[in-house]
């Protein structure tokens, strides 16, 4: 299977949180982010997004059909995530566009097997595949990716 974290890109600060919408710079990035994502990413992908302003608008850069899951807001958790996105058993690669602190906390968690924080950079890319090696499962990070690189 394969997994792309996609972390919102720079939105505004206020409240109320949900309804936090990009800054110009945001939609930017989203956009450089989403041509190299179009570019690479399989037809067959599933796209989750989290119901929150900010991630709506940045999956809106990729033009493609994409699915609201409430179960991708900001309070969720790593693990509840990876429960929504069926990892490791999807025959679907999934694309999921959400949040930190639980971006930072999946790719933790399936890179070294231990909870703990990775920073993920507002609008970048974290791509992981598992693959079976030497009769046990490997998580392979592929690539991971700043907007500002683009």
């Amino acid at each position: 299977m394969e997994l792309i974290i996609w972390r919102h890109s720079e939105a505004e600060e206020g409240s109320p949180d949900m309804s936090r919408k990009l800054t110009a710079r945001g939609r930017r990035q989203a956009a450089r982010m989403a041509k190299w994502l179009n570019l690479r990413l399989p037809q067959d992908a599933l796209i989750l997004v989290s119901p929150s302003r900010r991630t709506l608008e940045t999956a809106e850069a990729l033009a493609r059909p994409f699915q609201v899951h409430p179960d991708l807001a900001p309070s969720a958790t790593a693990d509840a995530v990876l429960h929504t996105v069926g990892w490791p058993g999807s025959p679907h690669p999934v694309l999921i566009v959400g949040h930190q602190p639980y971006a930072g906390q999946i790719i933790m968690k399936l890179l070294s097997g231990k909870n703990g924080e990775f920073s993920l950079k507002k609008g970048a890319v974290a791509w992981m595949q598992q693959r079976p090696r030497e009769g046990a499962a490997q998580t392979l990070l592929r690539v991971v990716l700043s907007p500002d690189l683009l």
